[in-house]
């Protein structure tokens, strides 16, 4: 039986973004499914070369956004 698996849903798993049910279709199909597991592994191993980045805002920009969210009602009211 042919699973019809997106990338993006392999991509899902691999970041562990699935619901349950997702995740073991995805299991399930990939240990029927050498070609859908060889995919995966491509995708997995072409996600370790990616660099790892991390990035944090400056602290002018946090305070900016604090001091505006102090001004701001949470909700605008409809005109």
């Amino acid at each position: 039986m042919k699973n019809n698996f997106t990338k993006q849903l392999l991509v899902k798993y691999l970041y562990h973004e699935t619901t349950n049910a997702e995740t073991l279709k995805v299991e399930e199909a990939m240990s029927d499914d050498w070609e859908l597991q060889e995919l995966f592994e491509n995708l997995e191993r072409s996600s370790r070369t990616l660099p790892k980045v991390t990035f944090s805002p400056k602290s002018t920009t946090i305070q900016n956004i604090l001091g505006y969210s102090r001004e701001k009602p949470a909700i605008e009211p409809y005109v």
